[in-house]
């Protein structure tokens, strides 16, 4: 038998060692990967080719949101299954929007995770009780509903930015991460702040927050010292202590 191949990706060391734990326990998934934040996600995903990637929404450096968007982008055949704590509108619609193919929640993982991997492997959704539940709500009430105005639309890189900002990071502390120069980091943050006509880091913050860029616990340098690569590079970010178990 032709085993699932999945890439694991979640800031949460403990987290992504219980979805191994529980995944190597069967015997069609083999787990060829892990990844800690956007960036290495992204990489892992050019570098392992997996089927099914388990994407968590809240990572630093890049959100599980933009890194599902430059996957599905990139990759369109690799299926991305959102594994999150979040069951309001706003994060299942943006999954969507940037291509997921499923999502499960947190708490009825070690329920409805299996099942969820192997529906999207072979091309359909798989969405947990309450999120379908909320998605056909949603549905019926769509009907005479005027359309919200859209908000400005930023490049990849000036999301990049504007997550960091809203994470505490100088433009000297960007610059490495981000691989490119302090001037050119300056430049991406003089445009979106123009973009957007917001001009104080502490409501760019609030803005990133509303967008659901980072999440409102997760800014401002949260707790705890990890090191990571990202764009090959060594580099530190701050995380925040595990929250979540199966």
């Amino acid at each position: 038998m032709k085993k699932i191949t999945v890439l694991l990706c979640d800031d949460h060391a403990i987290f992504r060692e219980s979805l191994r734990l529980l995944l190597q326990a069967k015997e069609n998934i083999e787990v060829i990967g892990e990844a800690a934040n956007g960036h290495q996600a992204v990489a892992e995903v050019a570098r392992l080719r997996p089927e099914v990637v388990l994407m968590d929404l809240a990572m630093p450096l890049l959100n599980g949101i933009e890194a599902t968007r430059r996957i599905t982008s990139e990759t369109p055949s690799i299926r991305v299954l959102f594994l999150s704590s979040y069951s309001d509108e706003q994060h299942v619609q943006q999954a969507l929007d940037a291509g997921a193919s499923g999502y499960v929640m947190k708490e009825t993982a070690s329920q409805e995770l299996l099942r969820a991997i192997n529906d999207v492997r072979n091309g359909n959704a798989f969405f947990s009780p309450l999120i379908a539940e909320s998605l056909l709500q949603r549905w019926k009430n769509r009907k005479g509903r005027p359309k919200a105005s859209a908000p400005p639309t930023l490049t990849d890189r000036q999301k990049d930015v504007l997550q960091l900002i809203a994470e505490g990071y100088s433009t000297n502390q960007m610059a490495p991460l981000l691989c490119i120069s302090a001037s050119t980091v300056e430049k991406h943050r003089q445009r979106l702040m123009k973009k957007l006509n917001i001009h104080e880091v502490a409501t760019l913050t609030r803005y990133a927050v509303s967008q659901r860029l980072v999440e409102a616990d997760s800014y401002n340098h949260p707790t705890g010292a990890t090191t990571v690569l990202v764009g090959g590079r060594s580099a530190s970010y701050l995380n925040a202590e595990s929250r979540l178990q199966l």
